[in-house]
């Protein structure tokens, strides 16, 4: 009796991971939840459904233009092919989206964002072409961020890590990931970072790293993670965030 007893609660240990992630790990709409009637990537539509679905965050992507202004979008370029950082920021607002909106302003977004609070927006900072570039980029947004009381609502993101790290300087208290996979979670500590945000292929590859980076009291994000078995290893696998262009199917997944 005794042995059927001690193995029980050994079963009920080892679930335990498993099920403690799949209460904690976060949903993060991939630029938005894009991929649904009506919707566009980066669009301030894309936005809104990723808050109507019950995402935790929704991930969005910010250039600079020539004259220095802030504008929302993934590509270095336009769909009518204008390249953003040699435009002006008025020209870039007047272009079109997929779904027939034009290209937001930071501002604009993060107004949009603010009324559907406490939902979290990612923001992720492009790489610009010159070091100069970057660090103008990462104080603009910061500064913005700021002045519109918005530090408790957003989390950053940044391939570059001089971006990551001047974002960290102007902010100590804010949240910041690396995205590039080249750097382990000590690395990461030792830098500042709040959290490491890798391709799913780099955190199956270093299948430690997820639990190095917890140990260390840093958070783990994983993209873009769209297919249910990939999902459900991140989930059991005990990730924080799973950023994904299907977060309806993460949600029911998280819910089972």
């Amino acid at each position: 009796m005794k042995t059927k007893i001690l193995m029980v609660a050994l079963m009920l240990l080892a679930m335990t991971p498993a099920i403690q992630a799949k209460s904690s790990t976060k949903t993060v709409a991939h630029r938005g939840y894009w991929k649904c009637e009506g919707s566009a990537e980066n669009s301030l539509t894309s936005l809104q459904k990723a808050h109507d679905v019950g995402c935790w965050g929704s991930e969005l992507d910010i250039w600079l233009t020539s004259d220095g202004g802030l504008v929302v979008n993934h590509d270095p370029k336009t769909l009518d092919g204008l390249k953003i950082e040699e435009t002006d920021f008025k020209t870039i607002t007047k272009s079109k989206l997929k779904n027939g909106e034009t290209v937001p302003s930071l501002k604009d977004y993060l107004k949009a964002g603010k009324k559907l609070k406490p939902m979290i927006l990612v923001l992720e900072l492009k790489t610009q072409s010159t070091p100069e570039r970057n660090i103008e980029l990462a104080k603009k947004v910061v500064d913005m961020v700021k002045s519109m009381k918005m530090e408790g609502q957003v989390e950053y993101i940044a391939f570059s890590n001089l971006v990551g790290t001047e974002i960290i300087r102007l902010d100590p208290n804010a949240k910041v990931a690396y995205l590039n996979g080249d750097k382990t979670p000590a690395e990461l500590k030792e830098l500042g970072y709040t959290g490491l945000d890798y391709h799913q292929k780099v955190l199956k590859n270093n299948k430690s790293w997820i639990r190095e980076a917890h140990d260390l009291g840093l958070t783990v994000n994983v993209w873009t993670v769209n297919k249910a078995d990939d999902l459900q290893y991140f989930i059991d696998e005990a990730a924080d965030f799973i950023t994904t262009n299907e977060p309806e199917l993460l949600l029911d997944l998280l819910k089972k």
